[in-house]
């Protein structure tokens, strides 16, 4: 186990390599750079005071060598200055990632529970009338793209019902738990519901596949109550296919967090990543991509060890 993992991290180091050059290099070759910005800014500023400022930043040197200026520092802690927050990176980072964080894995926990209920629930008696409506609950949720659905819950519970908030983290004046967990309920609630269509059919789908098996058949012949039968010989056998997906999907929820987040205007990964794209703030985006890159890769390796603890006969060398 503990040789796989380090192959495992070494894979993911070398692939988080590649990935910092490429992005790098995409992010290098956009139209414009942080000294346009400021020369934007200042119409005043002559070609001389812009030159130097080139030659502060480094953009006058060639971008393969400014590259590998970055990964020296980055190999010591130092990912650079955020220059639309004048701050280091690493300071940006944390709260964005904070806040990303309490969204993704709550709704990622809220969308495991949902779809795991309706799937067993569907597959018990799959062609039914049950098995029908959570069909199509799974395939409307499937169907619903992220900024329609935001805007419907914005429109229904914060506009019409005033039930929740409509955007932020916290009320001014106020920040406590119960009004943080408020502004989060749209917001999870919307994630959720966006991911748990594609889980439902692919535990449905597993389940049904699973419950025609010889060993369920022989359990309740048995005897085996069909709690018995459901939870303990078919679910943990029908988790195998489905874990790959939704462990890879962890990494998805990324992409939706972004539309999230700049719906409910969160302030997370996503909307600074892409508010930091739109303001050329190289050193941010750079890092917030390789987090992106580094979350999806974890979701990798959590897949590949689920395997070996739900079928032993799989061997993890």
């Amino acid at each position: 186990m503990a040789r796989f993992i380090l192959r495992r991290t070494l894979q993911a180091l070398i692939v988080l390599l590649v990935m910092s050059f490429v992005i790098y290099g995409l992010i290098g070759l956009m139209p414009g750079d942080p000294v346009d910005m400021m020369a934007a800014g200042n119409p005043g500023a002559t070609p001389e005071v812009i030159a130097h400022l080139r030659a502060i930043y480094g953009l006058d040197q060639p971008l393969a060598l400014r590259y590998w200026h970055w990964l020296l520092a980055a190999l010591t802690g130092d990912f650079g200055f955020s220059r639309t927050h004048s701050q280091p990176v690493l300071e940006v980072l944390a709260p964005a990632l904070w806040q990303t964080c309490k969204l993704m894995v709550i709704s990622f926990v809220v969308s495991v529970l949902l779809s795991f209920t309706l799937g067993i629930i569907a597959a018990r008696k799959p062609g039914g009338v049950v098995d029908g409506l959570i069909s199509l609950f799974a395939f409307a949720g499937i169907s619903v793209p992220v900024f329609w659905l935001a805007l419907m819950m914005i429109l229904v519970f914060a506009v019409d019902l005033h039930w929740f908030p409509a955007s932020g983290i916290s009320t001014l004046g106020e920040g406590g738990f119960i009004d943080q967990a408020r502004h989060l309920v749209m917001p999870v609630t919307t994630l959720a519901l966006a991911t748990t269509g594609g889980f439902i059919r692919f535990v449905r789908a597993s389940m049904i596949e699973v419950m025609r098996m010889d060993h369920v058949r022989t359990a309740r012949a048995k005897g085996a109550t069909e709690a018995r039968v459901v939870l303990i010989h078919a679910f943990r056998n029908a988790l195998i296919p489905v874990v790959t997906v939704m462990a890879l999907s962890f990494g998805v929820l990324f992409n939706g967090a972004l539309l999230t987040e700049t719906m409910f205007a969160q302030p997370g990964m996503g909307k600074m990543i892409y508010d930091a794209i739109l303001g050329n703030d190289f050193n941010l985006a750079l890092v917030g991509l390789l987090f992106a890159t580094l979350v999806t890769l974890a979701s990798n390796l959590v897949a590949d060890l689920a395997y070996g603890w739900l079928d032993p006969r799989i061997s993890l060398k």
